[in-house]
Protein backbone atom coordinates (compact mmCIF):
# COMPACT_ATOMS: atom_id res chain seq x y z
CA UNK A 1 0.00 0.00 0.00
CA UNK A 2 1.16 3.27 -0.80
CA UNK A 3 2.80 5.61 2.38
CA UNK A 4 1.25 7.57 4.18
CA UNK A 5 3.45 9.64 5.85
CA UNK A 6 3.10 13.25 6.11
CA UNK A 7 4.59 14.99 3.05
CA UNK A 8 4.20 18.91 2.19
CA UNK A 9 2.75 19.35 -1.30
CA UNK A 10 3.77 22.78 -3.26
CA UNK A 11 1.84 25.72 -3.73
CA UNK A 12 1.40 27.89 -6.21
CA UNK A 13 4.35 30.41 -4.78
CA UNK A 14 6.87 27.24 -4.72
CA UNK A 15 10.58 28.06 -5.65
CA UNK A 16 12.94 25.82 -5.64
CA UNK A 17 16.73 26.57 -4.28
CA UNK A 18 19.19 26.87 -6.96
CA UNK A 19 21.29 24.76 -7.96
CA UNK A 20 18.80 22.12 -6.57
CA UNK A 21 19.82 19.42 -8.92
CA UNK A 22 23.43 20.04 -8.94
CA UNK A 23 25.52 16.20 -9.61
CA UNK A 24 22.33 15.13 -9.95
CA UNK A 25 22.39 12.56 -13.48
CA UNK A 26 18.39 13.14 -15.47
CA UNK A 27 17.14 11.94 -18.14
CA UNK A 28 14.64 12.98 -20.21
CA UNK A 29 12.88 11.65 -22.80
CA UNK A 30 11.33 13.72 -26.09
CA UNK A 31 14.02 16.31 -25.24
CA UNK A 32 14.31 17.73 -28.66
CA UNK A 33 11.21 19.76 -28.38
CA UNK A 34 8.14 21.11 -26.28
CA UNK A 35 7.90 20.76 -22.83
CA UNK A 36 10.56 17.64 -23.16
CA UNK A 37 13.64 20.65 -24.69
CA UNK A 38 12.66 23.21 -22.09
CA UNK A 39 12.74 20.29 -18.93
CA UNK A 40 15.90 19.18 -20.13
CA UNK A 41 17.26 23.19 -20.21
CA UNK A 42 15.73 24.05 -17.02
CA UNK A 43 17.23 20.69 -15.23
CA UNK A 44 20.79 21.14 -16.45
CA UNK A 45 20.16 25.37 -15.54
CA UNK A 46 20.03 23.75 -12.28
CA UNK A 47 23.28 21.93 -12.27
CA UNK A 48 21.61 18.36 -13.69
CA UNK A 49 23.88 16.19 -15.85
CA UNK A 50 21.12 15.71 -18.81
CA UNK A 51 20.81 12.85 -20.91
CA UNK A 52 18.93 13.83 -23.99
CA UNK A 53 16.54 10.96 -25.64
CA UNK A 54 14.71 11.24 -29.02
CA UNK A 55 13.99 9.71 -32.59
CA UNK A 56 15.73 13.13 -34.15
CA UNK A 57 19.63 13.23 -33.83
CA UNK A 58 19.51 17.15 -35.65
CA UNK A 59 17.07 18.06 -32.69
CA UNK A 60 18.82 16.70 -30.13
CA UNK A 61 22.03 17.96 -30.61
CA UNK A 62 19.97 21.98 -30.73
CA UNK A 63 19.33 21.01 -27.36
CA UNK A 64 22.73 20.32 -26.63
CA UNK A 65 23.97 23.10 -28.26
CA UNK A 66 21.66 25.70 -26.04
CA UNK A 67 22.92 23.81 -22.48
CA UNK A 68 26.49 24.40 -23.55
CA UNK A 69 25.84 28.13 -24.09
CA UNK A 70 23.86 28.53 -20.85
CA UNK A 71 27.11 26.90 -19.33
CA UNK A 72 25.48 23.89 -17.68
CA UNK A 73 26.97 20.49 -17.62
CA UNK A 74 27.53 19.21 -20.68
CA UNK A 75 24.88 16.77 -21.86
CA UNK A 76 24.74 13.26 -23.38
CA UNK A 77 22.49 12.28 -26.54
CA UNK A 78 20.67 9.03 -27.08
CA UNK A 79 19.14 8.34 -30.37
CA UNK A 80 15.82 6.21 -29.74
CA UNK A 81 12.71 5.79 -31.71
CA UNK A 82 10.43 4.28 -29.49
CA UNK A 83 8.46 2.94 -31.77
CA UNK A 84 10.46 0.32 -32.98
CA UNK A 85 12.66 -0.27 -29.90
CA UNK A 86 13.25 -3.46 -28.37
CA UNK A 87 14.00 -4.72 -24.45
CA UNK A 88 17.69 -5.00 -25.13
CA UNK A 89 18.06 -1.63 -26.58
CA UNK A 90 16.70 -0.31 -23.03
CA UNK A 91 19.11 -2.42 -21.55
CA UNK A 92 21.96 -1.34 -23.62
CA UNK A 93 21.38 2.15 -22.86
CA UNK A 94 21.09 1.72 -19.21
CA UNK A 95 24.65 -0.20 -19.02
CA UNK A 96 25.96 2.45 -21.28
CA UNK A 97 24.72 5.35 -18.74
CA UNK A 98 26.50 3.53 -16.23
CA UNK A 99 29.42 3.16 -17.92
CA UNK A 100 29.82 6.68 -18.79
CA UNK A 101 27.62 8.45 -15.88
CA UNK A 102 28.14 6.15 -12.90
CA UNK A 103 24.18 7.03 -11.88
CA UNK A 104 20.71 7.96 -12.70
CA UNK A 105 19.02 10.17 -10.32
CA UNK A 106 16.26 10.80 -12.29
CA UNK A 107 13.82 10.16 -15.52
CA UNK A 108 10.74 12.15 -16.95
CA UNK A 109 8.71 10.59 -19.56
CA UNK A 110 7.68 12.97 -21.86
CA UNK A 111 8.07 11.49 -25.36
CA UNK A 112 4.87 10.58 -26.70
CA UNK A 113 2.54 9.82 -29.63
CA UNK A 114 -0.25 11.82 -30.68
CA UNK A 115 -2.40 11.82 -34.20
CA UNK A 116 -5.44 13.67 -33.82
CA UNK A 117 -8.63 13.76 -32.29
CA UNK A 118 -11.05 11.79 -33.69
CA UNK A 119 -14.11 9.15 -33.02
CA UNK A 120 -12.69 5.80 -32.00
CA UNK A 121 -14.73 4.30 -34.70
CA UNK A 122 -12.62 5.20 -37.21
CA UNK A 123 -9.09 4.65 -34.96
CA UNK A 124 -6.86 1.69 -36.26
CA UNK A 125 -5.97 -1.74 -34.53
CA UNK A 126 -2.13 -0.19 -36.19
CA UNK A 127 -2.74 3.53 -34.49
CA UNK A 128 -3.86 1.63 -31.08
CA UNK A 129 -0.77 -0.27 -31.57
CA UNK A 130 2.08 2.46 -31.57
CA UNK A 131 0.11 4.84 -29.72
CA UNK A 132 0.41 2.13 -26.94
CA UNK A 133 4.40 1.43 -27.48
CA UNK A 134 5.46 4.61 -27.51
CA UNK A 135 3.38 5.55 -24.52
CA UNK A 136 3.29 2.88 -22.38
CA UNK A 137 6.33 -0.29 -23.25
CA UNK A 138 8.59 2.50 -24.01
CA UNK A 139 8.16 3.68 -20.31
CA UNK A 140 7.58 0.34 -18.85
CA UNK A 141 11.00 -0.75 -20.79
CA UNK A 142 12.74 2.34 -19.87
CA UNK A 143 12.11 2.16 -16.16
CA UNK A 144 12.63 -1.18 -15.75
CA UNK A 145 16.21 -1.27 -17.29
CA UNK A 146 17.15 1.39 -15.48
CA UNK A 147 15.63 0.26 -11.85
CA UNK A 148 19.00 -0.73 -10.85
CA UNK A 149 20.69 2.82 -11.25
CA UNK A 150 17.47 4.37 -9.28
CA UNK A 151 17.96 2.20 -6.51
CA UNK A 152 20.89 2.83 -6.25
CA UNK A 153 20.43 6.96 -6.14
CA UNK A 154 20.24 8.32 -2.68
CA UNK A 155 17.23 10.57 -4.17
CA UNK A 156 15.53 9.00 -6.84
CA UNK A 157 12.70 10.53 -8.87
CA UNK A 158 10.60 9.01 -12.26
CA UNK A 159 7.91 11.41 -13.96
CA UNK A 160 5.57 10.24 -16.35
CA UNK A 161 3.65 13.20 -18.40
CA UNK A 162 -0.10 12.93 -18.76
CA UNK A 163 -3.20 14.46 -19.50
CA UNK A 164 -6.55 15.19 -18.11
CA UNK A 165 -8.28 13.22 -20.80
CA UNK A 166 -6.65 10.12 -19.44
CA UNK A 167 -8.06 10.72 -15.93
CA UNK A 168 -11.95 11.84 -17.19
CA UNK A 169 -12.90 9.77 -20.06
CA UNK A 170 -13.25 12.47 -22.79
CA UNK A 171 -14.45 11.86 -26.05
CA UNK A 172 -12.77 12.14 -29.12
CA UNK A 173 -8.99 11.53 -27.25
CA UNK A 174 -9.55 7.91 -28.71
CA UNK A 175 -6.62 5.85 -28.08
CA UNK A 176 -3.99 9.10 -26.55
CA UNK A 177 -6.33 9.10 -24.03
CA UNK A 178 -6.42 5.22 -22.74
CA UNK A 179 -2.72 4.78 -23.66
CA UNK A 180 -2.21 7.50 -21.17
CA UNK A 181 -4.70 6.21 -18.62
CA UNK A 182 -2.98 2.87 -18.44
CA UNK A 183 0.91 4.72 -18.52
CA UNK A 184 -0.77 6.29 -15.39
CA UNK A 185 -2.07 2.94 -13.55
CA UNK A 186 1.08 1.27 -14.58
CA UNK A 187 2.90 4.23 -12.30
CA UNK A 188 0.66 3.69 -9.61
CA UNK A 189 1.45 0.22 -9.82
CA UNK A 190 5.13 0.89 -9.85
CA UNK A 191 4.88 3.39 -6.63
CA UNK A 192 3.21 0.83 -4.98
CA UNK A 193 5.80 -2.04 -5.61
CA UNK A 194 8.44 0.18 -4.82
CA UNK A 195 7.36 1.58 -1.92
CA UNK A 196 10.18 0.04 0.03
CA UNK A 197 12.42 1.97 -1.03
CA UNK A 198 11.72 5.25 -0.29
CA UNK A 199 14.56 7.58 -1.71
CA UNK A 200 12.98 6.36 -5.01
CA UNK A 201 9.76 7.54 -6.22
CA UNK A 202 7.36 7.89 -9.30
CA UNK A 203 4.44 10.57 -9.79
CA UNK A 204 2.61 11.65 -13.04
CA UNK A 205 2.44 15.47 -13.77
CA UNK A 206 -0.47 16.60 -16.73
CA UNK A 207 1.00 19.64 -18.22
CA UNK A 208 -2.40 21.03 -19.50
CA UNK A 209 -2.87 23.92 -21.40
CA UNK A 210 1.08 25.35 -22.50
CA UNK A 211 2.52 26.41 -25.79
CA UNK A 212 3.49 22.43 -26.94
CA UNK A 213 3.78 21.19 -30.66
CA UNK A 214 1.08 18.59 -29.51
CA UNK A 215 -0.96 21.32 -28.33
CA UNK A 216 -1.38 22.93 -31.95
CA UNK A 217 -2.07 19.25 -33.39
CA UNK A 218 -5.30 18.28 -30.00
CA UNK A 219 -6.93 22.46 -30.42
CA UNK A 220 -5.88 23.56 -33.89
CA UNK A 221 -8.81 26.34 -33.42
CA UNK A 222 -6.20 27.75 -30.08
CA UNK A 223 -4.69 31.27 -30.61
CA UNK A 224 -1.26 29.08 -29.41
CA UNK A 225 0.65 32.63 -28.56
CA UNK A 226 -2.26 33.27 -26.02
CA UNK A 227 -1.13 30.35 -24.08
CA UNK A 228 1.28 30.31 -21.16
CA UNK A 229 4.45 29.44 -22.30
CA UNK A 230 6.33 25.97 -21.42
CA UNK A 231 8.31 27.29 -18.48
CA UNK A 232 5.10 27.95 -16.54
CA UNK A 233 4.52 23.87 -16.25
CA UNK A 234 8.16 23.12 -14.46
CA UNK A 235 7.84 24.32 -10.81
CA UNK A 236 6.21 21.17 -10.44
CA UNK A 237 8.96 19.28 -12.27
CA UNK A 238 11.25 20.94 -10.42
CA UNK A 239 9.48 20.36 -7.15
CA UNK A 240 9.27 16.21 -7.60
CA UNK A 241 12.73 15.44 -9.16
CA UNK A 242 14.54 17.63 -6.34
CA UNK A 243 14.63 17.19 -2.91
CA UNK A 244 11.66 19.03 -1.95
CA UNK A 245 9.38 15.97 -3.22
CA UNK A 246 11.23 13.71 -1.10
CA UNK A 247 8.49 11.07 0.67
CA UNK A 248 5.69 11.60 -2.25
CA UNK A 249 4.94 8.97 -4.64
CA UNK A 250 2.10 7.71 -6.62
CA UNK A 251 0.35 10.56 -7.39
CA UNK A 252 -0.95 12.50 -10.15
CA UNK A 253 -0.16 16.60 -10.34
CA UNK A 254 -1.73 19.13 -12.56
CA UNK A 255 0.69 21.98 -13.23
CA UNK A 256 -1.26 24.43 -13.46
CA UNK A 257 -2.46 24.33 -10.35
CA UNK A 258 0.38 22.36 -8.79
CA UNK A 259 -2.35 20.57 -6.88
CA UNK A 260 -3.35 17.06 -7.51
CA UNK A 261 -5.65 16.03 -9.34
CA UNK A 262 -9.22 15.03 -9.30
CA UNK A 263 -9.80 11.41 -9.62
CA UNK A 264 -6.94 10.04 -8.99
CA UNK A 265 -7.02 6.07 -10.13
CA UNK A 266 -6.72 4.19 -7.01
CA UNK A 267 -4.71 0.72 -6.84
CA UNK A 268 -5.17 -1.51 -3.90
CA UNK A 269 -3.58 -3.96 -3.30
CA UNK A 270 -5.67 -7.75 -2.30
CA UNK A 271 -6.28 -8.31 0.71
Amino acid sequence: MLSTRAVKYPTSSYKHKPQHLQERVIMVTGAGQGLGRVAALSFAAEGATVILVGRKLDKLEKVYDEILVQNSPEPIIFVMDFDKAEEQEYANMAEAIYKQLGRLDGILHNATHFDNLSPLEIQTTKQLERMMRVNVSAPFAMTKACLPLLKESPDASVIFTSTSAANKPTAYWGMHAISKHAADYMMKIWASELEKFPYLRLNTVIPGAIQTPQRKKSHPGEVHDDLPETKSAMPIYHFLMGKDGKGISGKIFEAKSLKLAANQLEVKPSV
